[in-house]
């Protein structure tokens, strides 16, 4: 089941839900709106390998915005910190952000119970678009858990992306053992 607005206003008086900052403004019916952070980074190099870690470039996006181009993986990061403790957090990209031809995640909707930190994006477009940090990009949509949980992705040792961040985070492929 999709948690409704009033079930996340439950869940975040209750702790199990954490947003920060949190603004009764960006909650919608069964949603919670989520801006784009003033930070992106690129990858350096052109061909990326998985077994190696590839490094990236930091943007910061200043009053005047920044446009993307096709052809060109920019990894975003939103504005929010959550914290998930009791449902299965999703995020989706805005409609009116799919309109610009923005996408925000190439395979990454689903986070896991126990997600603590700021969401990185995989941003793409299919032609040149002005960005803006602070502008609302996504929406997290929580799916309530059937079951107690063992394994909480904040408590997994190997968890890869456990460390708080304002900025967005490379792929850590490389640490996966294969």
């Amino acid at each position: 089941m999709i948690f409704s607005d009033k079930k996340i206003l439950e869940g975040i008086e209750s702790g199990k839900i954490v947003i920060e900052p949190f603004d009764r403004k960006a909650l919608g019916t069964n949603s919670y709106d989520v801006h784009l952070g003033k930070y992106l980074a690129v990858y350096k190099d052109r061909v990326l390998d998985a077994k190696q870690h590839n490094q990236i470039e930091e943007i910061e996006i200043g009053p005047e915005g920044f446009v993307i181009q096709p052809g060109v993986l920019y990894l975003g990061v939103t504005e929010e910190y959550t914290e998930t403790h009791n449902a299965v957090p999703f995020l989706e990209g805005k409609s009116s952000v799919g309109r610009l031809g923005i996408d925000i995640h190439a395979t990454a909707g689903k986070g896991d119970v126990g997600f603590c930190n700021t969401w990185t994006l995989e941003i793409s477009c299919v032609m040149p678009v002005r960005i803006y940090a602070g502008m609302p990009v996504g929406q997290l949509i929580y799916f309530g858990v059937d079951g107690s949980i063992e394994n909480y992705y904040n408590k997994k040792p190997n968890a890869k992306y456990n460390q708080r961040t304002i900025k967005p985070v490379e792929s850590m492929m490389w640490k996966n053992k294969w």
